[in-house]
């Protein structure tokens, strides 16, 4: 209610707002937002976010209650949710816990009704640490996969394999401490200084790309190339070259002969998808001396129309997802963090896939 009034608001030649709230406020503002179109409408509705709680209740809830004393322990389906709605708008644990109080769309994906009900920054971060340390994120990933499946919405027709950088904070080491790190002696440093050393990242590495240097991890991801969801993906430090990884992510999942979409950076890796049973469509690369003719050329950009569409999906998770950034310590962590991004799909890809699976249908009974 507003109890401040200016002495326009007084007058009685302007529009007056309603001084209390309607009994069916929630209802109404949740039909409004429904027309104006609520994203995170469409993804509860096709997503049944219940299909986690066999792993998450495995993996969480290892000890048995003694005695019904104390606080019960939050849905842990509830606080899946959480995490997603975090990772799919970029927040931080603090923007978490005053969004979802803030705004009655998340509240009610996430299945709360009252403020006061919504968990704070410092459980947010405890579940999420909880995640990592029993490594459920991989399972859950492949669990997702698998229902998306049985949706129909992974087509195996064709799949796009490429890598992203994930920034992490830089260290500020000494060369010699560098050195050691290079060798993989990191562990022995700063022994005599815990606190610093929990501070340290001896996982993250340097690269260059293109004249620009990174540091941090990388994502390789396989992302379908019709409905561009991500249906694998592994991470490594930033040093590993993108065709160190690119055979290892075909697995039982892909359809066999099914073309797999690379760029030039996998030139000469033809060799590790030759018992893999898929046909991979590599960019051609020039080299000094040796340029592409018209025709490699051409042969290039007819590859990349389908190429770039990989492009795409990391281009929404660095403008509507807050980027690839990794702000923890660690290789385990920041492979929980890439996996809980590509466990995180947008609602314009759900609807594209959604609505192409129901085209593919109508084409297959015709």
């Amino acid at each position: 209610m507003c109890k401040n009034k200016t002495e326009y608001e007084k007058g009685s030649h302007y529009r007056r707002n309603q001084s209390s709230s309607s009994l069916f406020e929630h209802a109404q503002t949740l039909e409004a937002l429904s027309k104006q179109g609520n994203p995170l409408e469409f993804i509860s509705e096709m997503i049944d976010f219940e299909m986690f709680r066999p792993i998450l209740e495995s993996k969480l809830q290892t000890l048995e209650r003694k005695s019904n004393a104390g606080r019960r322990p939050i849905n842990p389906v509830l606080m899946f949710k959480v995490m997603f709605v975090q990772r799919l708008y970029g927040l931080s644990d603090e923007q978490a816990e005053y969004q979802i109080k803030d705004r009655t769309s998340f509240r009610d994906f996430i299945g709360i009704c009252s403020v006061d009900d919504v968990p704070d920054a410092r459980t947010i971060w405890k579940y999420r640490e909880e995640l990592t340390r029993c490594g459920a994120y991989d399972e859950l990933f492949k669990h997702f996969y698998a229902y998306l499946q049985s949706l129909g919405l992974i087509v195996n027709e064709g799949k796009i394999i490429d890598a992203s950088f994930v920034v992490s904070p830089r260290q500020r080491n000494t060369r010699e401490e560098n050195k050691a790190i290079k060798k993989g002696e990191g562990d022995s440093l700063w022994n005599d200084n815990p606190h610093k050393k929990c501070h340290k990242d001896i996982d993250a590495c340097w690269t260059k790309k293109g004249g620009d240097t990174f540091y941090g991890y990388k994502n390789h991801a396989k992302v379908c190339c019709k409905t561009k969801l991500i249906t694998g993906y592994d991470t490594t430090s930033a040093s590993v070259h993108d065709s160190k990884r690119g055979a290892e992510l075909v697995d039982d999942n892909d359809a066999v002969v099914e073309m797999f979409w690379l760029d030039a950076g996998y030139v000469g890796t033809e060799d590790g998808f030759a018992n893999k049973s898929v046909t991979p469509v590599i960019c051609e690369k020039g080299f000094r001396g040796h340029p592409l003719n018209d025709e490699q050329k051409q042969n290039n950009r007819s590859k990349s129309k389908i190429r770039c569409r990989v492009e795409h999906v990391f281009g929404f998770i660095e403008r509507s997802m807050g980027g690839l950034v990794f702000r923890g310590i660690g290789i385990v962590r920041a492979k929980a963090n890439v996996a809980m991004t590509n466990l995180t799909p947008p609602e314009k890809t759900l609807k594209f896939a959604y609505k192409l699976e129901k085209v593919l249908l109508n084409l297959r009974k015709q």
